[in-house]
């Protein structure tokens, strides 16, 4: 057991948000999730990048947009090596927005897009493997694609990350093999015991897809105690609830943040609830 997450090739391990006031971004983010912050960014260097903490543990960061550019949130995917996977996407007829290039001590990172336009990015880790604190209030919970084109998807990213795309139903699940083993050898001894009802191969999930009539995207999620609480909170911040829905398993909320960033707000809410 270790209690350092880390994060297997191929699976979703980090999130920020660029954002053109990264000040304003950090208090509503303070003020929702009730994060606190330390810039990874050294005072004597330019530039800022707040690395976001619940409870001591990293769980996000906020960086500054660039000019013109709107306010969202990116994920990022473990790599072993950045440039060589930066050169499959190309090879795999997707585009590198942002060439390979070194986040200081912290890792090496790319910036990315599927063939269909939606913007990934690639993480090689040195010191920061990734997110540190997740599925809790207040810490991100998962990273979904939305494509008008399922199948397209699973061309593109299953090889290219290993991933596998299951049909569940009610939704499509994207599973990284041996995620789940990874998970109860290191962080998470009782998981299998805990997702006993979990659809199969619900410990390898890494990620989930959605339709969409508008264009490609990757959309974060971040579970919350409560969904009426914490989307009262957000719109008496400045932020603007779009749509809420209650499943079997959740009540979640989709808002956009005061700068124009879209994420869903998740509560578990399981059925022996």
């Amino acid at each position: 057991m270790t209690d350092e997450r880390t994060y297997p090739t191929g699976v979703p391990c980090w999130v920020d948000t660029e954002q053109p006031d990264v000040e304003a971004a950090r208090d509503f983010y303070a003020g929702l999730f009730g994060w606190t912050f330390a810039d990874a960014i050294p005072a004597d260097a330019p530039g800022t990048y707040l690395i976001a903490s619940l409870d001591g543990k990293d769980v996000a960061a906020i960086g500054p947009a660039e000019a013109d550019a709107r306010a969202e949130w990116n994920t990022y995917i473990a790599v072993e090596d950045t440039d060589a996977t930066a050169s499959a996407v190309r090879a795999a007829g997707g585009s590198v927005d942002v060439e390979p290039v070194d986040a200081g001590p912290g890792g090496r990172w790319a910036g990315c897009a599927d063939p269909r336009g939606a913007r990934f990015r690639l993480w090689q880790p040195r010191r920061r493997p990734g997110a540190q604190l997740v599925n809790a209030p207040g810490s991100w919970n998962f990273s979904d694609l939305h494509t008008g084109d399922a199948a397209a998807a699973s061309a593109f990213y299953g090889p290219l990350f290993g991933w596998e795309f299951a049909d569940i139903g009610f939704a499509t699940m994207i599973r990284r093999p041996g995620y789940g083993d990874h998970l109860e050898s290191t962080v998470d001894p009782d998981i299998r015991r805990r997702q006993a009802t979990a659809p199969p191969g619900f410990a390898d999930a890494v990620g989930w897809v959605a339709p969409t009539g508008a264009s490609d995207h990757w959309h974060v999620t971040f579970a919350v105690a409560d969904r009426d609480d914490t989307a009262a909170t957000a719109e008496r911040l400045g932020a603007v609830v779009l749509s809420s829905e209650d499943t079997e398993w959740t009540k979640a909320a989709v808002i956009r943040d005061p700068q124009g960033a879209e994420l869903t707000l998740s509560q578990f809410t399981p059925p022996d609830n």
